[in-house]
C-alpha cells in the first residue's frame, strides 16, 4: 500500500545487522536516499544529532539515520574492535539490508569522515556527499575534541562540553544536555569515542583527518558547510576539503560553531535541498 503524505513524515525504528552490529537506525519519507551519519562527541546517536531535522528532509527524501557501531543503541560484543574498517562495512552492509544501490551522504563532524572514507573505498556506492564540520589532513588537538575524549558520565561536564560545540550558548538546553547524558552513560560509546582520536597530549598534539591528497581522487558532486566559530573541528579545514575535491562547493556560516544543521537549520535546510535537486 502506497504511503500517505502523513506516513512519508513519520520517523520510525527499526534495528538492522550491519557489520555484526546490531544497528538502530531511524528512517522516514521516500525517493532519493539520503544516509545522516552523525558526529563522535559524547553522549551522540542519530536521534540527538537529527531527530528534529528528519520530519523536515523527509519531506523531500528517503532520509536513513543510522547509530553508527558504538554510539548509541549500536553496541557490539565487548571485543569489538571500533575503527573506521568497521564502520565503513557497517554503512555498506547497511545499504545492502535495505536493498538500496547507492545513496548521498550526509555527515556531521566524524560522520563526514566516515563518508570520505565510505567513498574512497566503495565509491559505486555514495552519489554524493555533504560534509558538515569535517576533519580532514592534519590539524592540532582542538578544546571540543580535548573535552570529548576526557569527559566521563556526568551532567554538569555535558553541559559545559556542549557549550564549546555551539556558538550560541542559549542552543544548549535543559533537555539537549539530558538527553546527551543518558547516551553517553551507556556501554561501549565513550570507548568508542577514544578509539577515534589519540589521547590529548601536549599543546598542539596532532590530530588526522582524511589525507589532503585522498580528496583529490573523490569525484562525486560535494557541498562542504562550516560554521566560522567552530571550536571542534576549525574553519580552516573546509577550505582543505573544499580545495582538494575536485567538485566540491563551500558555504561557510557567520556567527555558527560546530553544529550547522542546529544553529543555522533554515539555511542549511535550504542548502542540502538545492544541492540534492542539483544532483537530480
Amino acid at each position: 500500500m502506497p504511503q500517505s503524505a502523513t506516513d512519508r513524515h513519520v520517523t520510525r525504528t527499526r534495528v538492522v545487522e550491519a557489520g555484526g552490529i546490531p544497528t538502530k537506525v531511524l528512517t522516514a519519507g521516500s525517493g532519493r536516499p539520503l544516509v545522516l551519519l552523525h558526529g563522535s562527541g559524547p553522549g551522540v546517536s542519530a536521534e540527538a544529532n537529527w531527530s528534529a531535522l528528519i520530519p523536515e528532509l523527509a519531506r523531500d527524501f528517503h532520509v536513513i539515520a543510522p547509530d553508527i557501531a558504538g554510539f548509541g543503541a549500536s553496541i557490539g560484543p565487548a571485543d569489538t574492535a571500533y575503527g573506521i574498517k568497521l564502520w565503513v562495512r557497517q554503512l555498506v552492509e547497511l545499504l545492502d539490508a535495505l536493498e538500496l544501490a547507492s545513496a548521498t551522504l550526509l555527515g556531521n563532524s566524524f560522520g563526514g569522515g566516515l563518508s570520505l572514507a565510505a567513498a574512497l573505498k566503495h565509491p559505486q556506492r555514495v552519489d554524493g556527499l555533504v560534509l558538515l564540520g569535517t576533519p580532514v589532513g592534519t590539524f592540532e588537538m582542538t578544546e571540543g575534541l580535548r573535552s570529548g575524549w576526557h569527559y566521563e558520565p556526568d551532567e554538569a561536564e555535558m553541559r559545559r562540553i556542549l557549550r564549546i560545540f555551539a556558538h550560541d550558548p542559549a542552543l544548549v538546553t535543559d533537555g539537549m544536555v539530558a538527553q546527551r547524558y543518558e547516551a553517553s552513560a551507556r556501554p561501549g560509546a565513550q570507548d568508542a569515542y577514544r578509539r577515534l582520536i589519540p589521547e590529548p597530549g601536549p599543546e598542539g598534539t596532532p590530530v588526522n583527518g582524511v589525507p589532503e591528497q585522498s580528496l583529490r581522487t573523490i569525484t562525486q558532486p560535494t557541498l562542504v558547510l562550516h560554521g566560522r566559530e567552530d571550536r571542534v573541528i576549525p574553519v580552516e579545514l573546509a577550505w582543505r576539503a573544499a580545495k582538494n575535491i575536485p567538485n566540491a562547493d563551500l558555504k561557510v556560516f557567520s556567527r555558527c560553531g560546530h553544529w550547522v544543521q542546529l544553529e543555522r537549520r533554515d539555511e542549511f535546510l535550504c542548502e542540502v535541498r538545492d544541492f540534492l535537486g542539483r544532483l537530480r
